[in-house]
């Protein structure tokens, strides 16, 4: 079965084509094709590569609206040009879409039809970054494979177990039952961590409490105790909790209500504010992504340190609360765009858990490659680099669903 991923992020489109059978593999396996579109404002940066070394990488300006039709073209090389691997585009019999938010009621990788669509439509408002985007590919793929069969899973699902208490906001009650409340994000890949973290260890991931750290220009952390999620530091929306490449994460609400009844600062002035002009780009002044803001130390720019310094403290901070909801811990995780390739954030935030008894090793550290232990000898817990799987999750979550319905 041929299935074509749609990972969609707020400034990044990945595409990528699995062919996968009833049996399907515990271990992630390579797509056939694999594309990434990224957007830096008005800077669009295309990379495609196929399992037979096929590349194709282009750059241009672009403006805003064009994102569909970028993608368009983007999936028109999976059967067109130099990096084609179908004859037609009516091999691919099933399209996965990473949804960000599907609140209390989709909460398991579900067959796209209308009322979904509203559903996640409706949850737009809150997490308006990335819910509209999804649907922009949703509604794409019905112009290019009509009748293709859709399956969206949701980085909400895996937190669906958080107990009462650490889901329930401390606010009034009919908050919580007007539906604000926790619900995380970044499940699939806190849940995939888990599972490859238990297998590189050789554990029993019942048996094992890990915190697992997705790093990325969105970055959130969960407390996974025996497979099950107990904690995670997103929240109701995607800004919540750690400082992110644009996103301020968790800050004192009363800052928001001082800038409306002071600055009388509306809306649409905020959540660029919150979501688009903070962070390490709004911190360090000279980027979002966490490779320039290292750059920028290295020559001296104070506000850069200050930026990495806040996104480790705050790092640090959060993963002490996530081992303390476990009452333990037995393996740490860096996954995603900085965990997985800034040995600097890992070796600055280690270097201040030494009091949950982790320790790095400084050479595999800094050669890491996922998936890799980089544990110091003599650490009773084990510190992991593992890398982002979201598409293949996506591509075996939607494979196990599409063959258990043939049965």
């Amino acid at each position: 079965m041929k299935i074509l991923v749609l990972n969609s992020g707020s400034s990044s489109q990945k595409s990528a084509l699995f062919d996968l059978g009833p049996d399907i593999s515990e271990d992630p396996i390579p797509p056939q094709w694999e594309g990434k579109l990224e957007w830096d404002g008005d800077k669009e940066q295309l990379a495609i590569k196929n399992a037979s070394g096929g590349e194709l990488r282009q750059k241009k300006q672009t403006s805003s609206g064009e994102r569909p039709s970028s993608v368009a073209a983007m999936l028109q090389n999976l059967w067109d040009g130099p990096t084609a691997v179908l004859k037609s585009a009516s091999e691919i019999q099933v399209v996965g879409q990473r949804v960000v938010h599907g609140g209390s009621k989709l909460t398991e990788p579900t067959v796209i039809h209308d009322s979904v669509k509203r559903e996640i439509a409706d949850l737009s408002a809150i997490a308006p970054l990335h819910n509209r985007v999804a649907l922009e590919g949703i509604e794409l793929i019905e112009k290019l494979l009509p009748g293709t069969r859709q399956i969206a899973v949701f980085d909400t699902g895996f937190h669906r177990t958080l107990p009462p208490e650490a889901k329930v906001y401390p606010g009034p009650y009919d908050w919580y039952e007007r539906g604000i409340r926790r619900y995380g994000f970044h499940g699939i890949n806190h849940e995939y961590c888990a599972h490859r973290a238990g297998q590189l260890l050789k554990r029993d991931l019942s048996t094992l409490k890990i915190v697992t750290c997705h790093l990325g220009n969105g970055c959130s952390l969960a407390a996974i105790d025996g497979g099950t999620s107990v904690n995670t530091t997103m929240g109701f929306t995607p800004l919540e909790g750690l400082m992110m490449g644009t996103r301020c994460g968790s800050i004192d609400p009363g800052i928001v209500t001082y800038l409306m009844r002071v600055e009388n600062a509306g809306y649409y002035e905020l959540d660029s504010a919150l979501n688009r002009h903070s962070g390490l780009l709004g911190i360090s002044g000279v980027s979002s992504d966490m490779r320039d803001v290292i750059d920028a130390v290295r020559t001296g720019n104070d506000r850069a340190k200050l930026a990495f310094d806040i996104f480790v403290h705050r790092l640090v901070v959060e993963i002490g609360a996530m081992a303390a909801s476990l009452g333990g811990l037995d393996a740490l995780v860096f996954s995603a765009g900085i965990g997985e390739n800034s040995p600097e954030v890992r070796a600055a935030s280690c270097a201040k858990l030494a009091f949950l008894r982790l320790s790095l090793d400084d050479h595999k550290n800094s050669q890491a490659r996922p998936d890799a232990d980089i544990s110091g000898l003599d650490s009773p817990v084990r510190v992991l680099v593992i890398r982002a799987e979201e598409d293949w999750a996506i591509a075996r979550q939607c494979a196990r669903l599409n063959f258990a319905k043939a049965r």
